[in-house]
């Protein structure tokens, strides 16, 4: 996967891991039509190459992401267009969240409305000390459209998620770690190496293995503790049939390090 000549999104390999960084510093990386397009198209090239083992979002500039462009928004409105950019984000936030590969977001400085969206669409959260999250469509009398109202309660609960809806507050990374959005707080300066450190380790793993344990993850919390434990046995004895699985087994038999390669 060479690096990409996008404009707005910039892809790269970095080890095991596709980094897709988000690259409109200028307007605070608001989410474009362009721009969800190109996310779309680096997580397909992602999902085509059998060297990628997770993926990252990052963004480039002080802020993450501050949501939808609202300029365009307001050129839009009342336009076909509109809806088309709506369906669009929660149509790439929905690839994220299906993606068979972890997908784990790399923040620093703000994320708001669609930006929070498109974190909630990712497994991991790395952030930095002083990034802020704030859903903040309430603020301009906006509505979510992409996982403000779904994903956000199933991620920090509903009365902190109704909380954020409600008052459009920002709460910084450590209270968002506490709540149970933000996996791990680093220090400004430190985030590349941090994710780059949590890339490398997914990248030893089997990747047919972490793409089960994520399905499962994500479709448990909908499903009856029986039918959730009938499914991950189902699950774990087709893994016990992959080549993965059996080099698991012998490495382990072997004193060395597995040597996965996903089948």
């Amino acid at each position: 996967m060479p690096a990409s000549t996008n404009h707005v999104v910039q892809c790269t390999v970095r080890g095991s891991a596709a980094w897709l960084t988000l690259d409109r510093p200028d307007v605070h990386n608001a989410l474009s039509l362009e721009l969800l397009d190109e996310l779309a198209a680096g997580l397909d090239r992602a999902e085509r190459d059998p060297a990628v083992r997770s993926v990252v979002i990052a963004a480039r500039g002080p802020s993450f992401c501050a949501g939808a462009d609202l300029a365009m928004a307001r050129a839009l409105h009342g336009e076909s267009d509109l809806p088309r950019f709506l369906h669009r984000a929660a149509e790439v936030f929905d690839a994220l969240v299906e993606s068979p590969r972890p997908v784990i977001a790399a923040v620093q400085g703000g994320v708001i409305a669609g930006g929070l969206e498109l974190v909630l669409a990712c497994d991991l959260v790395v952030a930095t000390e002083d990034a802020t999250f704030a859903d903040g469509h309430a603020r301009y009398g906006m509505f979510p459209a992409a996982g403000g109202t779904t994903r956000l309660p199933r991620r920090i609960g509903a009365n902190r998620a109704k909380q954020l809806l409600f008052t459009a507050q920002r709460w910084d990374a450590e209270r968002m770690r506490e709540a149970g959005l933000v996996t791990e707080v680093v220090p400004a300066g430190e985030l590349e190496r941090a994710v780059e450190a949590l890339t490398e380790r997914i990248g030893r793993h089997s990747p047919t293995g972490i793409a089960g344990m994520k399905r499962l993850v994500d479709t448990g919390a909908g499903t009856s503790p029986d039918r959730a434990a009938a499914q991950e046995m189902a699950a774990c004895e087709a893994y016990a049939s992959t080549d993965d699985f059996a080099e698991g087994l012998a490495a382990f038999a072997q004193g060395r390090e597995p040597r996965f390669t996903g089948r």
